[in-house]
């Protein structure tokens, strides 16, 4: 689990009223403690009746849901016990890797688009006890028969709002009129409805809601005024003066991504786009080097602002200016948490005007001054063609990297294995040595690339 999230479940309340087995798994998690909408999750989430959990991003609702989950099931059931449903794949994968951090011995399987349905469907033939994945790729087994609905007891909506706004609705309502004898429904949301729409089958909810309880007085929003129709310049000019603190830049549209984050890295800026319109391993490299830091900068859409792990942002920066409070809200939830401190940027056209929903007197940021491009990160990320599917791990690569590439301990960072790709992060000026020296070596008796990755 990544240690920004551990860090996060080490606030505030004890683990005394915890379970003596759930304690041993957060323990060999690294996890000492729970927040308060953790507990108060795992005490309701435990007792009969369907329970709605609204709580802001990037509080630790996964672990909120998942820890009653695993004292719901029973190891000696065969079949899919519990099913839960998340709007996009990286959150999919993240539930499905805290999960496996928990080492319940339960077996897990993470469904979504975007890659070959034959693998979901081998490791279908012997059920998990926990089935996660998006809407449509789950809606497809079930029209598949993949796997037998019936013993489905538990399901989990997970960034629930998230997924009707990205046109899930269809999918949900057939998903849950195929699950005949559930028990139990838990929904979870960064942000409050009026209404619950009636095909979840949520019926006289406990409401757990812990959005009014998150304090934003950390943040400091600000206006930035650009000169003329076109805001690049001033974004341009913005970024030099943050300087490497880490950043997002949001905006509306795939296209206004892909253009920002091409004129800024012409301009000597390092950064990555993240938008839902790139291969499922473009997206994932580019938030594989925004958490190992070989990019500070992050242009994305809205789908970075939810449900996603990533580390803690110092800056929002609203390049495109949200269409609704809860786009603005989800946008800057991702800095100011955990008693850290954060900005949000608002940048204004001379055409353009505040949203009402932001209070018209915020401080505004001049941008005078000299202009200094930031120094490129201090990492960069070497790609090797080698993942868990050829039996690799973190040790073996460590190995191979201290000891074949000549880096030592400080020079190596994050380490990240895929199924059948490795990322790591090494010191910038020892990255081509390192792939040099690297050259025709073999990882785990196998033939390896191993080269800089773009």
């Amino acid at each position: 689990m990544p240690s920004k999230a551990i860090h996060l479940l080490h606030y505030l309340c004890s683990m005394q009223n915890i379970s003596a087995s759930i304690r041993a798994t957060l323990s060999s998690m690294g996890i000492t403690h729970l927040t308060p909408m953790q507990e108060e999750a795992q005490r309701v989430c435990l007792t009969p009746g369907d329970v709605i959990l609204l709580s802001p991003t990037g509080s630790g609702k996964t672990l909120g849901f998942l820890l009653p989950l695993i004292q719901i099931m029973d190891p000696a059931a065969s079949g899919v016990q519990a099913l839960i449903l998340a709007p996009s794949r990286e959150l999919s994968l993240q539930i499905e890797q805290v999960v496996r951090k928990t080492a319940t011995g339960f077996k897990v399987t993470c469904c979504y688009g975007g890659h070959a349905i034959k693998t979901e469907l081998n490791s279908l033939i012997e059920p998990p006890s926990l089935l996660i994945g998006t809407p449509g790729r789950i809606a497809d087994h079930i029209r598949r028969n993949s796997f037998d609905t019936r013993s489905v007891r538990t399901l989990v909506l997970d960034e629930f709002d998230k997924s009707l706004e990205l046109g899930f609705q269809d999918d949900m309502e057939f998903i849950i009129g195929s699950l005949q004898h559930l028990h139990k429904r838990i929904l979870t949301s960064a942000t409050q409805s009026d209404v619950v729409p009636e095909f979840t089958g949520i019926r006289n909810p406990t409401t757990l809601n812990f959005l009014e309880k998150e304090s934003s007085i950390l943040l400091t929003t600000m206006q930035v005024d650009a000169e003329g129709k076109d805001k690049f310049e001033a974004l341009f000019r913005l970024i030099c003066k943050l300087g490497n603190a880490p950043t997002l830049v949001f905006c509306n549209h795939r296209e206004a991504v892909d253009r920002i984050c091409d004129l800024l890295n012409e301009r000597g800026i390092s950064s990555d786009a993240f938008h839902g319109g790139m291969e499922q391993d473009e997206r994932e490299r580019s938030l594989i080097k925004f958490r190992n830091n070989s990019h500070n900068l992050l242009v994305t859409t809205d789908l970075a602002s939810r449900g996603l792990d990533i580390p803690e942002i110092q800056n929002i920066i609203h390049y495109q200016l949200p269409h609704t409070e809860a786009a603005f809200i989800h946008r800057n939830g991702r800095t100011a948490r955990m008693h850290a401190n954060g900005n949000a940027f608002l940048i204004l056209s001379e055409e353009e005007y505040l949203p009402s929903f932001v209070d018209p007197n915020i401080e505004k940021y001049e941008l005078s001054g000299e202009m200094v491009v930031p120094e490129l990160p201090e990492w960069i990320t070497l790609y090797i063609s080698a993942g868990k599917k050829d039996k690799v791990n973190k040790i073996d690569i460590v190995g191979l990297l201290l000891q074949k590439g000549g880096l030592a301990k400080e020079e190596l960072g994050k380490i990240d294995v895929l199924d059948k790709v490795s990322y790591a992060a090494v010191k910038r000026e020892k990255a081509k040595i390192t792939v040099n020296l690297l050259k025709n070596q073999p990882l785990k008796k196998k033939n390896v690339k191993i080269e800089i990755s773009n």
